[in-house]
């Protein structure tokens, strides 16, 4: 096999499997901290090449590794996972009654190659009272999410509209992941 996923994302690795992709796992840690002068753009693409490129050094430059990030922005405010209860209220204090984007960064590297695709989808969200934010903060689902929820879980029901990539939301935009995966074919012996 010689696609690896440098992502412990169970999310992620359930969405390549519906595309019917072979691959296995790599463990990557990275430093994750947005540089002050970097667009939020910028920084999520980054983030997704640095842990393809990780995974790819650590398996001594074999195989194509999938590295991808996703981030969510509201009102210029770049929101990932939530650090505590108060955080994560303040984030969907700032989600409730607004729409946001969700920035998600799929990069494949191989020795011969790189690539790196950005998707980003619209998502509104209804007004929130302040006990559904203490009750769905309870459920424990959004602890480790970027934005501080999982639209394919709870926080599904908060949504009122989405404009772009659900898979993407989730954490892996399927179809932009399938066309890099078809582009790199050639270059390595891919799936």
């Amino acid at each position: 096999m010689t696609l690896f996923l440098a992502s412990n994302s169970p999310r992620r690795a359930e969405l390549l499997s519906q595309i019917d992709v072979q691959f296995e796992h790599i463990s990557v840690e990275i430093d994750e901290t947005k540089q002050d002068d970097e667009t939020s753009q910028a920084y999520v693409q980054r983030l997704a090449l640095e842990k393809a490129l990780a995974g790819l050094e650590k398996n001594k430059h074999q195989g194509v590794v999938l590295g991808a990030d996703t981030i969510v922005l509201c009102e210029e405010v770049v929101m990932e996972k939530p650090k505590s209860k108060q955080h994560a209220k303040q984030m969907m204090d700032l989600l409730s009654a607004n729409t946001h984007q969700v920035l998600t960064a799929v990069a494949l590297v191989s020795k011969q190659k790189q690539s790196v695709k950005l998707v980003t989808t619209a998502v509104t969200f209804k007004a929130l009272t302040e006990q559904e934010i203490s009750d769905y903060w309870e459920t424990g689902e959004p602890q480790d999410k970027a934005g501080g929820y999982g639209i394919q879980g709870i926080a599904g029901q908060f949504v009122t509209h989405i404009s772009g990539s659900y898979s993407a939301v989730v954490g892996l935009p399927l179809y932009e992941t399938a066309e890099l995966i078809k582009s790199f074919k050639g270059v390595s012996n891919v799936c």
